[in-house]
């Protein structure tokens, strides 16, 4: 055979593909991106916004470890919103609103500056697979390209239909083709497979509605970002979004349609997202309900296109349009295509190892949708671990492994890995039990440094980290070795309706105060303030990293404690052939988990579903501990 020409080759050019392609060619791997329409090159097939709860968090883990996600969430941003900014610091998570046009072409201006990515406009029809390792794929045309490790993130158009209505349409995506021949394959190879189902709303002619009949959603008056690079960055004109609600009028045309829906008529055979379910769903499920908030999304800056969060749908489009002119706002609304349903091919992930690697064969990878998961965020994350993985595995160096105390991206692959999916998966805060330090303010600190071990992360990242890292020790011993008299600060106290002091202070205990923040002591201590200036987006990450320091340490300190006695177990490996058939003293079920996901250490043992802690027990014992 001939020497291999590439050492990665990228199946899709999805936000998987993206990322993955990415990391494996700035890391030094000469890599073969494949996808079917190079205009489309991380599309935002669905909704045109990045981040929200924890969604928002993995963007950040993303940029931190070097991938592009948040620098061309950046770029294309038209509005900014931090989530949840009433509750504490560990559930903010930022949200932005882009351009998907710009989204996507920014995407591939990144992706064709880079030398080590050739580009192959086609559809992948096949692996070629020896002594159950891949060494390349076979394309529609033909073309054989060989590559020592191949990634697939086919997304949702592995064996994709398409459903409005009584109408079915084999494809992917709106107006692009399914993809066969590599499910078929893969399950010849043993792996398991199933159907999953997701949907996208009708995108709206924003020319046909009232927005005086809707409620106006603004993003932030002094808007963040997401990428720790550019500092100066500010995203400038926002666009607004705008809110409107269904009533009972709407839910009884819907309801006239579900004879013909394939969601109830049993057309639809995959499993749909329980935190994004289409309308339907929702009338049938909170039929308590008399109204539903949907959200007019604008496309970009230079389109009157619309899309319209939370009217996902699969009824003829006769009836969505017939009911959407009962909404609001919408009465003479136009639409650019109807809602559809989508239902495609996945691979349990729990055929996967930790660095979503296959189990059955070597060298191959899978990452976003074709897990089970859904969202961009999910995707782009599963895509730049499988890209370093694979450059890692390629040069014979150690595997890339995240833990769940380390990133919400070590929680999802955990939760992917040991747990499966039943569902569509998607992130939220509560499926992290460290959340309060895996907050979006503290990515940078978490991972940068691990992304600069492993040859990923640029010399001007570096260089920031390490400015920011020294602007936080001197802001935090300026807090510390500062005294405030009684005189300089009991009136700015007064006003906050705190106490007064009656000796000198330290600065710090000032900032302890639950009416205090940090910022107001910019304004009202003129030597704090000269070293927080410029005010700049450095210093405000600085300020808020500073100020989350010093009022959660308590906090902090005891869930880094509770983390590392449960790492411990995670140093405990088990041998991969254990035979758990002679432990007769642990559960049934637990001895039928144990086999058949074979966890490799006591840590993803004891977050098994249906393991007890007795079981662990009994395994600590037996095996000497």
């Amino acid at each position: 055979m001939k020497e291999f020409k590439y050492d990665v080759i990228v199946v899709g050019g999805g936000h998987a593909g993206c990322e993955a392609a990415a990391s494996a060619a700035n890391m030094g791997s000469r890599v073969m991106l494949i996808t079917m329409d190079m205009s489309k090159i991380a599309q935002m097939s669905c909704n045109p916004a990045i981040g929200g709860i924890a969604k928002g968090q993995i963007v950040r883990e993303i940029d931190a470890l070097g991938g592009y996600t948040g620098i061309v969430t950046d770029r294309s941003m038209i509005q900014f919103r931090m989530l949840n900014r009433s509750k504490g610091p560990a559930m903010w998570s930022p949200r932005a609103q882009c351009d998907r046009m710009l989204f996507s072409s920014s995407w591939r201006m990144i992706l064709e500056s880079q030398r080590n990515i050739d580009f192959w406009q086609d559809l992948v029809t096949g692996l070629i697979i020896k002594r159950k390792r891949v060494i390349g794929v076979r394309t529609k045309v033909g073309k054989e390209i060989f590559g020592r490790s191949v990634i697939l993130t086919n997304g949702t158009f592995f064996n994709g239909i398409i459903h409005i209505g009584k109408v079915k349409i084999t494809g992917g995506r709106a107006a692009e083709p399914s993809s066969t021949g590599i499910s078929e394959q893969l399950v010849d190879s043993g792996f398991k497979t199933g159907r999953m189902k997701t949907g996208t709303p009708p995108r709206i002619d924003g020319r046909s509605v009232d927005f005086t009949r809707t409620m106006r959603q603004d993003g932030d008056p002094d808007p963040g970002k997401f990428s720790y690079l550019n500092h100066e960055y500010r995203v400038r004109d926002q666009m607004p979004c705008f809110i409107t609600y269904t009533n009972k009028e709407v839910h009884d045309v819907l309801s006239d349609g579900f004879s013909d829906s394939p969601l109830f008529t049993g057309r639809i055979k995959g499993v749909g997202p329980r935190y994004c379910p289409s309308i339907e769903d929702k009338i049938v499920t909170f039929s308590d309900k008399d109204r539903h908030q949907l959200f007019l999304e604008p496309e970009g800056r230079d389109t009157v296109e619309y899309y319209l969060n939370g009217f996902s749908s699969s009824l003829d489009q006769e009836i969505q349009v017939k009911a959407l002119k009962l909404v609001p706002g919408l009465e003479n609304v136009r639409i650019f295509r109807p809602g559809y349903a989508i239902e495609y091919d996945y691979f349990p992930p729990t055929q996967l190892k930790y660095t979503l690697e296959t189990q059955f064969i070597e060298n191959l990878y899978f990452a976003g949708q074709i897990n089970g998961t859904t969202g961009y965020e999910e995707a782009a994350a599963q895509g730049l671990i499988a890209g370093i993985n694979s450059h890692l595995k390629n040069n014979g160096q150690p595997e890339f492994i995240l833990g769940r105390d380390d990133a919400y991206i070590g929680v999802l692959i955990d939760d992917l890995i040991l747990k499966g999916v039943d569902e569509p998966y998607r992130m939220f805060t509560s499926r992290a039990e460290f959340r309060l330090l895996l907050r979006q303010d503290n990515a940078d600190e978490r991972l940068t440094m691990r992304s600069n071990n492993i040859g990923l992360a640029s010399g001007e990242r570096i260089s920031l980290f390490n400015s920011k890292s020294a602007k936080v020790k001197d802001v935090t011993q300026f807090l510390f070795s500062h005294s405030v008299s009684p005189e300089s600060v009991n009136p700015f106290l007064e006003h906050k309706s705190s106490s007064p002091i009656r000796q000198k202070v330290k600065l710090y205990e000032i900032l302890l105060r639950p009416q205090v923040s940090i910022h107001d002591l910019v304004d009202v201590i003129s030597e704090f303030r000269s070293i927080c200036s410029p005010l700049d987006n450095l210093i405000i990450e600085v300020l808020e990293s500073v100020e989350i320091n010093f009022k959660y340490k308590g906090y902090l300190e005891r869930e880094r404690i509770i983390a590392d006695k449960i790492k411990r177990l995670e140093k405990i490996e088990i041998n991969p052939d254990y035979d758990y058939d002679n432990l007769k003293s642990i559960s049934t079920e637990g001895r039928q988990k144990l086999k058949k996901f074979r966890p490799s250490t006591l840590g993803q043992a004891s977050r098994i579903s249906g393991v007890s802690p007795s079981d662990i027990s009994v395994l600590l014992i037996h095996m000497g501990r």
